[in-house]
């Protein structure tokens, strides 16, 4: 299965847009994003003119990277998405942010997805009691995530919490930093994810 391995900020710059896969940095000046506003490579600075099209397709681009995900796997979402009642971008948005890994991130314990994403396939995360290491399982309204009792899991956990101090909880969860617990009071709404991509886009851009 490919996986980006190059830099993050690389995708960042490239797709012009702070997507914060990195975890402090990104909140910080520190963030190459703040310093060199412009795509990668030797023509970056040269600005193109986009059509219908590159719009829609960066878009897309942007919320596959967000959530890391492969286009096969993005598409599967988006066709369960547009099966469901109710608007297709909102489904499509509070589908990806039911995934385990992503709640582990909201949450706070772990400082960005792809952490989140690491803690959760190496059993370190547990849902209603049971082992859950499978990033995409679909979280419920009542669900409860635990991290293991085992020292080094929970030290791990500590780590990645000092990393996400002061970054916003969402409403949808209540976390209990010294259980190393969370709760899910209710199900996510796509306002809830907080970040300012065009969805509609995306949709146009299948309906084709």
């Amino acid at each position: 299965m490919g996986r980006y391995v190059d830099a993050d900020c690389r995708r960042c710059r490239g797709l012009g847009q702070k997507l914060f896969l990195k975890a402090k940095k990104c909140y910080t000046a520190k963030c190459i994003l703040e310093r060199r506003n412009f795509r990668p490579g030797q023509h970056g600075k040269i600005r193109k003119k986009s059509s219908e099209y590159s719009v829609q397709l960066n878009e897309k681009q942007k919320l596959k990277v967000l959530y890391g995900m492969l286009e096969r796997q993005f598409r599967l979402y988006f066709n369960k998405a547009a099966k469901m009642k109710g608007v297709t971008g909102n489904n499509l948005i509070e589908l990806l942010e039911r995934r385990l890994d992503n709640v582990v991130m909201r949450s706070g314990l772990a400082s960005s997805r792809d952490q989140a994403r690491q803690f959760v396939r190496h059993g370190h995360v547990r849902l209603n009691g049971k082992s859950a290491d499978i990033p995409s399982i679909q979280i419920c309204a009542g669900d409860k995530l635990e991290i293991r009792q085992k020292e080094t899991s929970q030290n791990l956990i500590k780590a990645a919490m000092e990393l996400s101090v002061g970054r916003p909880v969402p409403s949808w969860l209540k976390v209990e930093p010294e259980k190393f617990s969370v709760n899910v009071v209710s199900l996510p709404k796509a306002e809830d994810a907080g970040h300012n991509i065009n969805v509609q886009l995306i949709v146009e851009l299948y309906s084709k």
